[in-house]
């Protein structure tokens, strides 16, 4: 399945596919803003494209992915288990707590819970 834009509790999502290319770089992620372009207003991004390095916040990857979803106006949600990743690092898990509490940024286990998140927006 390829990368599609789905309207999702009435919004707009890039719904990515699992399979598609990581992201791995800051150039990959404005290839995602431009297919978010014709139309979306949140990219659903599994994590199983997230680079490794996203989760390993010292290089700071994820904030500079994060930030460049959030200049465009666009909500990044990454979408998947990332319970390993969360083990492993006190300041991801204090990130995706904060992210989660604010609109730009969330981390969901799954598409149902993204659907949730936003019809509490509406």
């Amino acid at each position: 399945m390829p990368d599609l834009i789905e309207e999702r509790a009435g919004v707009p999502v890039l719904v990515c596919d699992p399979s598609g290319p990581p992201l791995s770089t800051e150039r990959d992620a404005l290839d995602l803003i431009g297919a978010a372009f014709a139309g979306a207003e949140v990219v659903a991004v599994p994590a199983e494209r997230l680079d490794p390095a996203f989760f390993s916040l010292g290089n700071r990857f994820a904030g500079e992915i994060m930030q460049k979803f959030v200049n465009y106006r666009l909500r990044l949600v990454v979408v998947g288990d990332i319970s390993a990743h969360l083990a492993a690092s006190g300041a991801l898990r204090a990130l995706v707590a904060e992210s989660n509490r604010h609109d730009q940024v969330w981390f969901v286990p799954d598409l149902a819970a993204l659907d949730g998140r936003l019809r509490a927006l509406a």
